[in-house]
C-alpha cells in the first residue's frame, strides 16, 4: 500500500510539474485573446458528453433511475488536461492557436465540471436521504464565486507576488535557486487552489501563466538558463510515472463481460463524438 501510494503522489507531482511547464510555456494576452472562443469550446464540451452519456445510459440501463443516468453523463464532462497538454507538447504544438484554445477551455472546463459533479452529486445525496429538497442552489454559487475569485486572484495577485519573490531571491548566488523558487511557487498555487476545492493542476497552470522572463531576468543576466530548460529534465523523469499510473489502475478482468465491453463502447463513443 505505502508503494502504490508513493507512486501516486509522484504522478500527481508529474501532473502538476507537466501543467506548470505549460502554463510558463504559454503567454497569458494569447491566452485572453481566444477567451470566448476557450469559453465556447468548454460549455459545448461539457454540455454534448453528457447528454449523450445520459442518453447511452437510458438506453443500456433502462431498469435504473434517470439519477443515474444522470451520474454516468456528469462523468464524461471531467477532462484530463495533463493528457491533452502532453500530446501538444510532444506535438510541438503547444504554442499555436488551437492549443491555446483548449487549454484555456480545459480551465474553464474544471470550473464548468466542478459546478456539474456538484449538482449532481447533491441531488443523489439528498435522494438517497429521503430529502429531495435538500439540494442547495446556494452551494453551486459559492463554488462558481470561488473559481473565479481564485482565477482571477492567481493572476493578479501572482505576477505582483512571483515579482518580489524573484526580486530577493536573485540576491541569492546559490546554484538551482531559480527552479528551487519556481517550484516551490508552483507548488503553494497549486495547494491554494486544491483548497478552494479546484483541481491542482488548474493552480499550477495558473503559476506558470503568471511567470515571464521579465521576472526572473537577474538570472537571465548572470548566464543561466530559462524556466523552461530548466524544468525539462525534471519534467522528463517524473512526467511518465503519471501516465504509468493510469495503466496501472486498469483492471483489465472488469472488461471480461460482454455487457461492460458494450456498455464501456457505446459511452467511448459518446465521449469521443461530445
Amino acid at each position: 500500500v505505502r508503494d502504490s501510494t508513493a507512486i501516486a503522489a509522484v504522478a500527481e507531482i508529474g501532473a502538476i510539474l507537466l501543467l506548470f511547464e505549460v502554463g510558463v510555456e504559454s503567454d497569458l494576452h494569447e491566452l485572453l485573446a481566444v477567451g470566448w472562443s476557450s469559453l465556447l469550446v468548454a460549455t459545448v464540451g461539457v454540455i454534448a458528453p453528457m447528454v449523450l452519456g445520459y442518453f447511452v445510459s437510458l438506453a443500456m440501463l433502462p431498469g435504473e433511475g434517470p439519477l443515474t443516468h444522470l451520474f454516468v453523463g456528469a462523468t464524461l464532462t471531467a477532462t484530463s488536461v495533463g493528457i491533452t497538454a502532453r500530446v501538444l507538447k510532444d506535438l510541438q504544438a503547444a504554442d499555436t492557436k488551437e492549443a491555446r484554445i483548449i487549454l484555456g477551455a480545459a480551465v474553464a472546463d474544471d470550473v464548468i465540471g466542478l459546478v456539474v459533479l456538484a449538482v449532481v452529486s447533491g441531488l443523489v445525496t439528498a435522494a438517497a436521504a429521503g430529502r429531495p429538497d435538500g439540494f442547495s442552489w446556494g452551494g453551486v454559487g459559492w463554488i462558481i464565486a470561488k473559481a473565479a475569485l481564485f482565477l482571477t486572484a492567481a493572476v493578479l495577485a501572482g505576477r505582483f507576488a512571483a515579482n518580489r519573490m524573484f526580486h530577493y531571491a536573485a540576491r541569492l548566488r546559490i546554484p538551482g535557486v531559480l527552479l528551487a523558487v519556481c517550484i516551490c511557487f508552483c507548488f503553494v498555487v497549486a495547494t491554494l487552489a486544491g483548497l478552494v476545492g479546484l483541481a491542482p493542476i488548474v493552480g499550477a497552470f495558473a503559476a506558470g501563466l503568471v511567470l515571464d522572463p521579465v521576472h526572473y531576468r537577474p538570472f537571465l543576466q548572470r548566464g543561466e538558463k530559462r524556466v523552461e530548460e530548466l524544468l525539462f529534465p525534471l519534467t522528463t523523469l517524473i512526467v511518465p510515472v503519471f501516465f504509468v499510473l493510469m495503466g496501472l489502475r486498469v483492471d483489465l478482468r472488469s472488461f471480461a463481460a460482454p455487457e461492460v465491453l458494450g456498455f464501456a463502447a457505446l459511452v467511448t463513443v459518446a465521449a469521443i463524438v461530445g
